[in-house]
């Protein structure tokens, strides 16, 4: 098995169909605002805005803007992103990649593609 400094990172584009088939479900970060994620969001779903995960990525602010639960996050293990379009999920993919994450998922379409599907959410 390789270490993990020797996995590149990457960003895993899936379909809300395609994430609800999954065996097992990574952890779900919804990057909208929270009021949009109060309105809003899938069963199991942190909220991390992206503007919050972008302010994170300064050293000095980190301690600040991020989340225990975000600070305590293995980057080893797979995470998932989402917003209301697939907008700000990718901007915020890449940003996860950039603070070390090394298996990143995006789920393409947002909310918007899950509501349309008839998917769950509460």
């Amino acid at each position: 098995m390789a270490s993990t400094s020797s996995v590149k990172p990457f960003v895993i584009d899936i379909s809300p169909s395609e994430f609800v088939k999954l065996p097992e479900h990574p952890l779900l970060i919804d990057v909208r605002s929270k009021i949009e994620y109060d309105m809003f969001h899938l069963v199991g779903a942190v909220n991390l805005s992206l503007p919050r995960l972008i302010m994170g990525m300064i050293p000095v602010l980190r301690s600040w803007v991020y989340p225990q639960w975000f600070r305590n996050l293995s980057k080893n293990e797979p995470v998932l992103v989402i917003c209301l379009t697939s907008h700000r999920s990718p901007i915020a993919a890449k940003y996860l990649v950039k603070a070390g994450f090394i298996q990143v998922f995006n789920i393409t379409g947002g909310m918007m593609e899950w509501r349309r599907l008839g998917l769950p959410y509460s």
